[in-house]
C-alpha cells in the first residue's frame, strides 16, 4: 500500500511503500539508520541485516544523500522518535541515485546556504518553516471566512503608490508609467465600499535599500478593508486575529515547533485582549529606559520597538502617532488632530512591528487637504477621492506582514527564511 510519511500512523502494524528521499543516513556493523523525507515529513527508516536480503542491506549501506526511493517496509510505534514512528525496511527500490550533493550535514555559511536555496528548502529545519508559514496561511483564510470577508485581489500593477513614497520599482505599461504595488490597501478601500469586510492576500514590493534582518524587497501581506469599523473597532479584530493565527500554529504544528527548538510558552500568552500604550507613552517609556536621543515627532527605529515590547508579555499596540509620520489617509483624532487614530502592533522578543493599521479618513474635504499637503497628484488618486463622494463611511483596516510573523512565530533571526525563495537587496538568485 502507498502512503505518505504524514499518514503512517494510520498504517501501524502494515506494510506500506514511501515514495523518498534519502536526507542522511548512519549503520553499525549489522544496521543501517535512514532518515526518510516525502515532503509531508521525515521518519526513520531501520535496515537490519538479519531481516532483508543481502543486496537490500547493501544498498542500504551505498545510498547517497538525497537520493530518491521506494521504500517499502513495516510502521511501527516509536516512542523514541518525536515523531512517534519509524519504518522497519523490507525493500529499497533506487529511483534516481544523486551523488556530490552540496548540502551535507556539516556547517554551511548564510551565502553557500542562499545560493542553495532550491535544495536547502529540503532540509528539516527550512521545512519546518515552510510548515508553519502554510499553517498561518490556512488560519488566515479559515478566520477572515469564519468572520464574512469576502476575499479580493487588488492589482500588482498601479499607476501610483499609495504610501506617496519614492521606494518603488518602476516598469513601462505600454507607453504610461506603472509600478509594483507597494500595497493594496487603496483599492480594498474600494472594495469594502462594495462588499463591507473585505481581505486580500498578495505579494508587495518595497525598492528599500535596507539590509536588516526584518526587510525584504518581495513580501506577502495580509490586508483587510472594513466598512463601519472605527478605530476601537479595528484593533479588536487584529488582536482576533493574531490570537487565531498563533494558536492554530500550536495546535497543529507542534512538531516543527520542537524542531525548531520554540519556547511555546511565550506563544501560548497570545490571547486578547493586548496591552496598548500611546505614543506619548511610549515616548515616556523609552525615556525612562535611556532613550534620551528621541523626541517627540520621531519614528522608531527596530532598537525602540523592541525596548517597548521589553515591557510586555504579548504583543503590544503603539497608537496614536504623530500625523506627520504617518502617510495621507490616516483618520486624525477628533480630540487631537496632531495625532491620527492608527496603531502598529510589535511582536515581542524583539520582532518589531508585524502589523500597521488605522481608521481611514472619510471625509471627502479633508482627504483632498491630505493629497495636497503630501504634494500628491490629484489626478491620479481622482477614483480614491470618489470613494468619499458617493455614501462615504467610517471605514478601517490594517496589513500584516506576513514574513516578519512567521519569523516571530518560528522564533528564527533572519526573515530570509521565512519565504521560499527570498528576494534582498543583493540577490536575486536562484
Amino acid at each position: 500500500m502507498k502512503t505518505t510519511i504524514s499518514n503512517v500512523k494510520n498504517h501501524v502494524g502494515e506494510q506500506v511503500t514511501i515514495g523518498c528521499w534519502l536526507a542522511n543516513k548512519r549503520s553499525s556493523g549489522k544496521i543501517a539508520f535512514l532518515q526518510l523525507r516525502d515532503g509531508t515529513g521525515f521518519i526513520q527508516g531501520v535496515v537490519e541485516k538479519s531481516k532483508v536480503d543481502e543486496e537490500i542491506f547493501k544498498k542500504a549501506k551505498q545510498l547517497t544523500q538525497e537520493s530518491s526511493l521506494y521504500v517499502t517496509g513495516v510502521v511501527r510505534v516509536d516512542e523514541r522518535s518525536p515523531f512517534g514512528y519509524e519504518l522497519g525496511v523490507e525493500n529499497i527500490e533506487i529511483i534516481h541515485e544523486a551523488s556530490d550533493y552540496p548540502i551535507t550535514p556539516k556547517e554551511h555559511g548564510t551565502e553557500f546556504l542562499m545560493d542553495n536555496r532550491h535544495l536547502w528548502l529540503r532540509s528539516k529545519r527550512q521545512h519546518a518553516i515552510m510548515k508553519v508559514r502554510n499553517e498561518l496561511i490556512r488560519a488566515t483564510y479559515e478566520f477572515f471566512n469564519d468572520q464574512g470577508f469576502v476575499k479580493v485581489d487588488p492589482p500588482i500593477l498601479t499607476g501610483s503608490a499609495p504610501e506617496g513614497t519614492t521606494e518603488l520599482f518602476h516598469t513601462k505599461y505600454f507607453d504610461e508609467d506603472a509600478y509594483l504595488s507597494q500595497s493594496g490597501q487603496l483599492y480594498m478601500e474600494a472594495a469594502a465600499m462594495a462588499l463591507g469586510k473585505v481581505f486580500s492576500f498578495g505579494p508587495t514590493f518595497r525598492a528599500e535599500k535596507s539590509k536588516t534582518r526584518r526587510h525584504l524587497i518581495e513580501f506577502w501581506m495580509i490586508e483587510p478593508e472594513m466598512a463601519f469599523y472605527q478605530f476601537e473597532d479595528n484593533l479588536q479584530l487584529q488582536e482576533q486575529y493574531v490570537s487565531h493565527i498563533v494558536q492554530s500554529v500550536l495546535k497543529n504544528c507542534s512538531l516543527e515547533l520542537k524542531t525548531l527548538e520554540r519556547d511555546i510558552s511565550k506563544l501560548e500568552q497570545v490571547v486578547p485582549p493586548f496591552p496598548k500604550i500611546t505614543y506619548d507613552d511610549a515616548i515616556a517609556l523609552l525615556h525612562k529606559k535611556g532613550f534620551n536621543d528621541i523626541a517627540w515627532g520621531d519614528d522608531f527605529g527596530s532598537p525602540h520597538e523592541t525596548a517597548i515590547a521589553e515591557s510586555f508579555d504579548k504583543p503590544v499596540f503603539i497608537t496614536h502617532y504623530p500625523t506627520s509620520l504617518k502617510p495621507f489617509y490616516m483618520q486624525p483624532d477628533p480630540n487631537r488632530p496632531e495625532v491620527v487614530l492608527c496603531a502598529d502592533l510589535i511582536a515581542p522578543e524583539g520582532y518589531g512591528e508585524i502589523i500597521g493599521g488605522s481608521e481611514r479618513i472619510h471625509d471627502y474635504h479633508l482627504l483632498k487637504k491630505r493629497l495636497e499637503e503630501h504634494h500628491l497628484d490629484e489626478a491620479a488618486y481622482k477614483w480614491y477621492l470618489e470613494l468619499r463622494q458617493y455614501g462615504s463611511v467610517p471605514h478601517s483596516g490594517f496589513g500584516l506582514g506576513l514574513e516578519r510573523t512567521v519569523a516571530w512565530i518560528c522564533g528564527i533571526e533572519h526573515v530570509r527564511e521565512t519565504i521560499p525563495f527570498p528576494r534582498l537587496l543583493n540577490r536575486l538568485y536562484p
